[in-house]
């Protein structure tokens, strides 16, 4: 209990919005259908990595209409990524974000956000910027759900903690509590994956409600930050 306190002070101060760091370099990774892009700061090859996982982006606008590009305007996840003092940090977008894709279709950031192909494409990127290398996963909003996936499908992946940040980790859940079109071309997350994993929930979140987290992870790997939203009220100290 004290550990998980002093967690959730670390976590009432916000990252600070900063540019790419020049240590950080861009590179676009090619899977088998998708190109999705990433900024590595690579620096330590025998030390773990800590991967970033991006949440769903601008998938709808204010009208609740699908978008045509999901590249998330908010920079909440990139700034934690580059404000991690870590030898190996890696910030993951979603597939369709950052790039022109011509394999990119609406259905990949609306419906299908957690289709197969996109969990196995995912994948893929992981195993190649990870290079059999101890992973510490993080996933933000639906990028939890995404990384969920990614440990319980491939349990070769040297997943050494994960981390949720504001995480979706069940859609049909989610959808049924806001009444919304069911993720039918998703897969879905029926348990956690048996991993040492930490989940952080902000009490003010307006995208995913509180008693949701609750339901998914249960209390004693939730650490609840009162003054925290969706994306704000989180910092990079875990």
């Amino acid at each position: 209990m004290k550990k998980l306190f002093l967690l959730g002070l670390f976590l009432l101060t916000s990252c600070a919005t900063v540019p790419v760091p020049r240590e950080f370099a861009y590179k676009p990774m090619q899977t088998t259908q998708y190109l999705l892009a990433s900024w590595q700061k690579i620096t330590d090859s025998s030390s773990s990595i800590r991967i970033y996982l991006e949440g769903d982006g601008k998938a709808f606008d204010y009208r609740g209409l699908p978008t045509q590009n999901p590249t998330p305007k908010n920079k909440f996840l990139r700034n934690m990524a580059f404000s991690d003092p870590h030898a190996n940090v890696v910030y993951l977008a979603r597939p369709c974000q950052f790039v022109q894709d011509p394999h990119c279709k609406v259905e990949d950031w609306t419906v299908g956000r957690f289709s197969e192909q996109i969990v196995e494409d995912t994948a893929l990127a992981i195993k190649q910027i990870s290079q059999d290398r101890e992973i510490v996963l993080i996933g933000y909003s639906g990028g939890a759900l995404l990384s969920g996936l990614l440990i319980t499908r491939h349990p070769e992946l040297k997943i050494q903690k994960w981390i949720t940040i504001a995480g979706l980790l069940n859609h049909t859940d989610w959808t049924q509590y806001w009444g919304d079109t069911p993720l039918y071309l998703s897969l879905d997350l029926q348990t956690l994956p048996s991993v040492e994993q930490q989940h952080f929930a902000g009490a003010r979140d307006k995208v995913i409600p509180l008693e949701l987290s609750k339901k998914w992870v249960g209390k004693n790997n939730l650490a609840i930050l009162p003054h925290a939203t969706h994306n704000k009220g989180f910092t990079c100290n875990f």
